[in-house]
């Protein structure tokens, strides 16, 4: 019988531990953080429950758009609102930011709780399934004493046939802007703040601050997003960060485009953040999202042979292998990708190649990926830099959302759905979608992607009506003209 140790639990970890079970190994899962790792309890699944918190305002705002007017206490109020909504396209050129319903208010106390809750809860649930299937669990810390053995905080050695390194990735800190965990923070100190900041300074615009910069503001935060970069989320798609980035403009964020942060200092009660052109912004708040790092210090790996990269990362190839054989890697700890998704997939191929199952390297151009802005925004295989720099010959179209029939009825005007093909067969090679659920629609793209079909085939498969899918089906319908169809967004 085989025998596997992992070091970390997230989803690395117990994905690959969930595998190995599977096919009959003696499994063990050593984590000293909790298991599910920083993306179930710090990480991806406490912001993704925030920013659910958030959307539930966000609808509120929208409400006078629908015709709904929330009203102050009282019978015959005024409307708590005026009849636009809230970040929708005004006719008017400029005006006040407009903030949800003053007759809702945000329990900090309670929203934080709920986040903290729900994340221990997800952690037991993963736990509670790897001892269904006879994972043995270790909450200690542990670190290689040899190729195949791992000694923990407590004492034992756990020697194993074939070891996974899955120790996740930790927030990068600036020596000039060190975290206090009161008032200059990272993401993982937000949950235990007893307020909504009254205005949250967020350095670094790429996923995670634009993230919790939109989630900020509709839960009532006055917002500025410092920005090293020309706009916000310099690494996607430049239609869809140009929308998001207008789209916070209008909810009365603060962008500051080419502005780099050469300090962040508290003063009282607030703090300062200091520009390296000499500017000064202030806030109640200071969050820090500039990056995060591999946690592979003091784990012995070098020691045995394990190879490292520039940053600290672990080096893998596609089937999770690292220079050392029986040892593999996977997660944010390999900088191949962060996204649990991977980290996943990770996990799971390298107990499918150690255990000699039939299993595909990693396939990173199938990936689908998404930003919990508000709109959100998709991903999936080829890009616009790809196609714009020559390096993948491609079709492409752009279908704007305000002309779905049911984003209309929503009242959703920002966004759009953007499909990539092969020149002549019309193969699907990838998609961008920026709407309310983004996160749901890119699937259908995906499983385009991941199987070759071509816009035709998407063309003339049935969409319901009205359905935010339909600027999928219609959108492969742009791009192959010829059929009868082409530019109506009613399959029937």
């Amino acid at each position: 019988m085989t025998r596997i140790v992992i070091l970390g639990g997230g989803p690395g970890g117990y994905e690959a531990a969930l595998v190995g079970a599977s096919l009959g190994a003696t499994v063990t899962v050593i984590d000293s953080d909790g298991i599910g790792g920083a993306c179930v309890l710090t990480d991806c699944v406490p912001s993704k429950t925030l920013i659910a918190t958030s959307e539930t305002m966000t609808n509120l705002a929208l409400a006078p758009g629908l015709g709904i007017q929330p009203h102050g206490p009282g019978a015959g109020g005024e409307p708590a609102l005026p009849a636009v909504a809230w970040g929708m396209p005004s006719s008017a050129d400029s005006g006040p930011a407009l903030t949800p319903p003053e007759v809702v208010s945000v329990e900090p106390e309670q929203v934080y709780e709920r986040v903290r809750e729900l994340a221990k809860a997800q952690s037991a649930d993963i736990e509670r399934r790897l001892q269904r299937e006879r994972v043995e669990v270790v909450h200690a810390a542990g670190r290689l004493v040899g190729p195949h053995a791992i000694e923990t905080s407590s004492g034992e050695t756990f020697v194993g046939d074939v070891i996974l390194i899955a120790t996740g990735a930790s927030p990068r800190d600036l020596s000039t802007a060190q975290p206090d965990g009161e008032r200059i923070l990272t993401w993982r100190h937000l949950y235990d703040l007893k307020e909504i900041p009254e205005h949250l300074v967020v350095v670094g615009s790429g996923v995670t601050g634009a993230e919790f910069a939109s989630a900020y503001r509709a839960l009532g935060a006055e917002v500025t997003l410092v920005s090293s970069r020309e706009r916000v989320l310099p690494g996607e798609d430049p239609d869809a960060a140009r929308v998001i980035e207008e789209v916070f403009v209008r909810r009365g964020i603060e962008v500051l485009n080419r502005s780099r942060a050469a300090s962040v200092r508290r003063i009282g009660d607030g703090v300062i953040v200091e520009l390296t052109d000499g500017r000064t912004v202030t806030g109640s708040h200071a969050l820090m999202a500039v990056g995060s790092v591999p946690r592979t210090k003091g784990l012995g790996l070098t020691d045995v042979g394990v190879r490292l990269g520039p940053g600290g990362h672990v080096n893998v190839d596609r089937m999770s292998r690292t220079s050392v054989p029986g040892v593999y890697a996977a997660g944010d700890c390999t900088g191949v990708l962060p996204l649990a998704s991977v980290a996943a997939m990770q996990g799971r191929i390298a107990m499918w190649h150690a255990l000699g199952e039939a299993v595909s390297p990693l396939r990173l151009g199938t990936v689908s990926s998404n930003i919990f802005t508000e709109p959100e925004i998709a991903t999936v295989g080829v890009t616009q830099v790809m196609k714009d720099t020559g390096a993948v010959a491609a079709e492409v179209t752009t279908v704007p959302l305000s002309r779905n029939p049911r984003a209309k009825m929503m009242g959703v005007e920002d966004g759009f759905v953007k499909l990539f093909c092969r020149p002549g067969s019309g193969s699907v090679l990838g998609g961008v979608i920026v709407a309310p659920r983004a996160s749901e629609l890119i699937l259908s793209v995906a499983l385009a992607v991941e199987h070759g079909l071509t816009v035709d085939q998407i063309a003339h498969t049935f969409s319901i009506y009205p359905s935010l899918s339909g600027s999928i089906t219609e959108a492969a319908r742009v791009l192959r003209p010829r059929d009868f169809f082409a530019g109506f967004d009613n399959p029937a």
